[in-house]
């Protein structure tokens, strides 16, 4: 079986029949009137910092303030203090003194601290994206759709094998209700996205310091669809136009955290998670892994600073009532494993083959405490082949897609991939544990719709509680060559393929 890209969960290489290195394919967009194409917003650059300058957090005691003292010895250590986030101590810092983090450790008050990169600002780009296939506007129109379908319904096969279809008719979700998409970038002008979108919870966080410029949150044309493409899984308008999201009538926002070179660095998502927590957001989706270790280990300072900064903007943004989505990654791994080696880090300047232990080295936010970890299930309703995996680390699986060689989905689907919007007013297939953790956060924003004044935890026990529970697949050979392609440990109840279950939308809205 040939592995997915390893390069990250935003886009992967689809098994043995896709030749693309990301498997998305555009249509037009068949409503009787074009929708406007996204203007390309500015990226935003880093702030302006010396050559070999790097981007460091330095946590403190939260809740009182970064101390004259701690700022003093930070000036002194030659770093330039970007913001600071009081609530939870974690100060956002630029420096080019390659000492700077072994020195900051050792001032009073400060608890750990680390660089985000290893590469200058601004990093080089190691881009994953390939050429899309390209469908015309004769075989979108081919597509029938049935009386209150989106034209191109018939085509998401992923919304029935969540019950999505049937939850549908009993409620699209609440106004009152708002996902944050914290990823590459939205286009909110896209016609399935405008109606729902929440411009006073959209930021771009890229900088580690929120620009609420007009349109910051957008991709540029340069720039990934990824985004675009999860906002509009979670919350496209049933609207006679395109694809119908998992909760159709909720709110959906964009908090930009990916650089234009596609990394996605702890200062952003820090920011992002902050920037959540301070908008009235009820669920965040992360479909990424944070750059640019694939896995952060807590016996290195540098990595054990990155962990702890995340794990508190995400706690907090748990607190203030977000339930926390992400996607699980896309290297078949079984993080329950005892070792995993791991050939990609640091993914921003020379990578190296090392061995983790997965207990004592997290994929963030991944793997963070009270974060939903979502696996990723095929047309099939089994385990995608490119899906992580482990015993006690998967909490839930929804439909993610996966090559239509092994999972071919029932007509009139054609496609074993996810069909969603990118911008310029199109729609296109992808494929990845990114495509699986939009769904369940659509489930949770409709049972937040259910119970409006249900906390976070409440949300996540119901998310689990109304999943369908599904056995392991055993044995795993999903391309059918005779060798096993993963383990699955546990049992019908929750284990290490489904966690508790496929989640189910249906329940959601009705109980």
């Amino acid at each position: 079986m040939t592995a997915p890209d390893p390069r990250s969960r935003r886009a992967i290489a689809i098994p043995l029949g896709m030749a693309m290195a990301t498997a998305f394919a555009f249509l037009p967009n068949v409503s009787a009137s074009a929708a406007p194409a996204a203007p390309a917003a500015d990226s935003v650059p880093l702030l302006s910092a010396e050559a070999n300058s790097l981007s460091y957090v330095v946590n403190v005691r939260p809740g009182y303030g970064t101390s004259s003292y701690v700022k003093k010895a930070i000036t002194k250590a030659g770093g330039t203090i970007v913001t600071s986030y009081d609530r939870i101590g974690v100060i956002v810092v630029h420096s080019s003194n390659a000492d700077f983090a072994k020195t900051i450790r050792k001032v009073h008050g400060v608890e750990s601290a680390g660089a985000t990169r290893t590469a200058p600002l601004p990093a080089q780009s190691t881009t994953d994206v390939g050429t899309p296939k390209v469908l015309t506007a004769k075989q979108a129109a081919s597509v029938e759709a049935a009386a209150g379908q989106d034209p191109l319904e018939p085509l998401q096969w992923d919304l029935p094998a969540i019950k999505a279809d049937k939850a549908h008719e009993k409620s699209l979700g609440s106004r009152d209700v708002t996902v944050a998409v914290i990823d590459t970038g939205v286009d909110d002008t896209h016609p399935d996205i405008a109606p729902n979108f929440d411009r006073d919870a959209s930021v771009n966080c890229v900088s580690g310091k929120p620009d609420t410029t007009d349109g910051a949150w957008r991709p540029s044309a340069a720039e990934s669809p990824h985004g675009t493409h999860v906002a509009g899984e979670i919350a496209a308008a049933k609207n006679g136009v395109g694809v119908t999201g998992v909760a159709p009538g909720v709110k959906v926002s964009g908090i930009k955290v990916s650089n234009p070179d596609g990394f996605f660095y702890t200062e952003a998502v820090v920011c992002g998670f902050m920037w959540a927590a301070e908008h009235g957001v009820d669920v965040t989706n992360n479909s990424y892994y944070t750059d640019p270790w694939y896995f952060n280990c807590k016996n290195d300072p540098d990595q054990k600073a990155l962990v702890e900064a995340v794990t508190r903007a995400s706690r907090y943004a748990e607190k203030k009532g977000a339930v926390n989505v992400a996607a699980a990654g896309n290297e078949n791994y079984d993080l329950a494993a005892d070792e995993i080696t791991d050939p990609v880090s640091p993914n921003d300047s020379t990578p190296s083959d090392r061995v983790i232990d997965p207990s004592e080295c997290l994929d963030i936010p991944t793997q963070l405490p009270g974060v939903v970890t979502v696996a990723s299930t095929g047309a099939k309703g089994i385990k995608s082949s490119f899906s992580n995996h482990g015993l006690g680390v998967v909490d839930i699986a929804a439909p993610g897609g996966d090559s239509t060689a092994y999972q071919t989905p029932a007509p009139p689907a054609t496609s074993g991939l996810i069909l969603g919007p990118v911008p310029g007013g199109k729609w296109g297939y992808m494929a990845g544990t990114s495509m699986a953790s939009p769904h369940v956060a659509g489930v949770a924003a409709l049972i937040k719709s259910t119970h409006p004044h249900a906390p976070a935890a409440l949300v996540k026990a119901l998310l689990y509680a109304e999943a369908d529970a599904t056995p392991c697949t055993d044995p795993y050979d999903i391309d059918g060559d005779g060798k096993i392609d993963a383990v699955c440990e546990g049992g019908k109840n929750r284990n290490g393929f489904y966690g508790w279950g496929i989640a189910d939308a249906l329940d959601a809205v009705s109980k």
